[in-house]
């Protein structure tokens, strides 16, 4: 199937078995802040220097790419699964990648591509699921999947489509929440509730992922995952560090094609 064909309902893509329609229009009904720090996505501003810092760590060793350098993934092609508002693929291209990035919500690649043009950079934003990608036979270097997840509807059958995606030889870079009792008190009741950093409802505990689960799926879809790494955020800073031991709430994990 073909991006044309694709049925569209209030700009969110319904084709596919893994997009959960509810979870894409929660997201497209906030697209317009995505690129305010201040506002609901607050939280992704907070975390998206940690994220990158993860991502580049990642690509350098597993490309063998020499670090400090200014374009680092120039000639590479990049995939940024559940774009957003574009938080993670601008700074992908500023890197050098030649950069897709995919939403199933119209309005937050509307978002996404404005701002984009704004800042001169060339992205190609498209409106659609991974699943369309895989089917159209599309293939990528590096896959960047941050915090989509857990709000996908199937798992195992987004993962197989990501699977087809990347290259033999390439990377996929994954983030998500961790199902404890201390993510739900942290990324519920504290993010939502008591913060208002997110808006309630933004995420359903039960959909979140226990690293162990997460390398499993990723094993049954034919890849291998390695470099599970914490991601910790500091109240009274209010920044985030990368933690080779703590996973509780929030967590990445790195994902090769098996040979």
């Amino acid at each position: 199937m073909s991006d044309q064909d694709a049925v569209k309902t209030e700009g969110v893509l319904a084709e596919g078995q893994t997009v959960d329609a509810d979870e894409v229009a929660f997201f497209a009904r906030i697209a317009d802040t995505w690129w305010d720090p201040k506002g609901p996505f607050k939280p992704l501003h907070l975390l998206n220097p940690t994220r990158l810092l993860y991502i580049r760590q990642q690509v350098e060793a597993h490309f063998k790419l020499e670090a400090g350098l200014k374009k680092p993934l120039e000639g590479m092609r990049l995939l940024d699964i559940g774009c957003g508002g574009g938080l993670i693929s601008e700074p992908m291209a500023r890197l050098g990648a030649d950069v897709t990035a995919v939403d199933a919500a119209e309005k937050n690649i509307k978002t996404a591509s404005l701002h984009a043009a704004r800042s001169g950079l060339n992205i190609d934003f498209r409106n659609t699921t991974a699943e369309v990608l895989a089917e159209a036979g599309e293939k990528f270097d590096i896959i960047v999947n941050m915090e989509v997840i857990e709000h996908v509807a199937d798992v195992n059958a987004y993962l197989t489509a990501c699977h087809q995606l990347l290259k033999p030889e390439g990377i996929m870079l994954l983030s998500t929440i961790n199902r404890t009792p201390k993510a739900y008190l942290f990324a519920i009741i504290g993010a939502e509730r008591v913060l208002r950093w997110l808006p309630v409802g933004a995420h359903d505990w039960k959909k979140f992922i226990k690293p162990n689960e997460l390398a499993n799926f990723l094993d049954n879809c034919g890849m291998d995952a390695s470099a599970v790494t914490g991601f910790v955020f500091a109240p009274l800073s209010q920044k985030w560090r990368l933690s080779p031991s703590d996973t509780d709430v929030n967590y990445a994990m790195s994902a090769t094609v098996k040979a």
